[in-house]
């Protein structure tokens, strides 16, 4: 069983991540703020976070920062998700310690695609 938790403030975008999760063996669980991943994550460890940059009161980077330093949650694989094109975002994203940087609009196949290849290379180590 997978489960992927999706941060982001639009209500829209956190709908179409889920259609395209939808498997069987697939738990989905959505946050439209940072406090609520932090505190879905730290209770339900999921195998991935796709989380957003551009967020009210807490932005997608100090969610990452907070992820990072938690205790429980520091190992969980972080995608961001955003519409941040900019190479110095790109930069900032991995430094901070996300595994991969996705860029809006996504290719909906890319985008389970590289969760599939996340996960799994995530459970190896």
């Amino acid at each position: 069983m997978k489960k992927i938790l999706v941060v982001d403030d639009e209500q829209d975008i956190l709908e179409l991540i889920s259609i395209i999760l939808s498997e069987k063996d697939t738990v989905v669980y959505k946050a439209k703020d940072g406090l609520t991943a932090i505190d879905i994550a730290r209770k339900e460890k999921p195998d991935l976070i796709l989380l957003d940059v551009m967020m009210p009161e807490m932005d997608g980077w100090e969610v990452l920062k907070i992820l990072k330093i938690d205790e429980i949650a520091k190992d969980i694989p972080v995608v961001i998700l955003t519409c941040k094109t900019e190479t110095k975002d790109k930069v900032l994203g991995i430094q901070e310690g996300a595994v991969d940087y996705i860029t809006k609009p996504f290719d909906p196949d890319y985008l389970h695609r590289r969760i599939n290849e996340i996960i799994k290379e995530n459970r190896k180590e």
